[in-house]
């Protein structure tokens, strides 16, 4: 369970990164989208819910400085 508490803390914002870009990718889902169905990554919820997480993670990952991923 310490072990948990320690990478959960380390990884804080990738974390928080990942549900905005999670929340992001379905209400761009929801407001923009996809009418057709025939674009990949936006034509579901769940595909845009995935690529909005890693996105969000990705981008906020950016901001950790080095002594935090330790």
């Amino acid at each position: 369970m310490h072990k948990l508490k320690k990478i959960l803390k380390n990884n804080l914002l990738i974390l928080a990164g990942g549900v905005i870009g999670a929340v992001a990718g379905y209400f761009y889902w929801l407001n923009i989208g996809c009418s057709t169905g025939s674009c990949p990554l936006t034509s579901t919820p769940g595909m845009s819910i995935i690529w909005g997480a890693i996105t969000g993670g990705l981008l906020f990952n950016i901001f950790q400085t080095k002594g935090e991923k330790r």
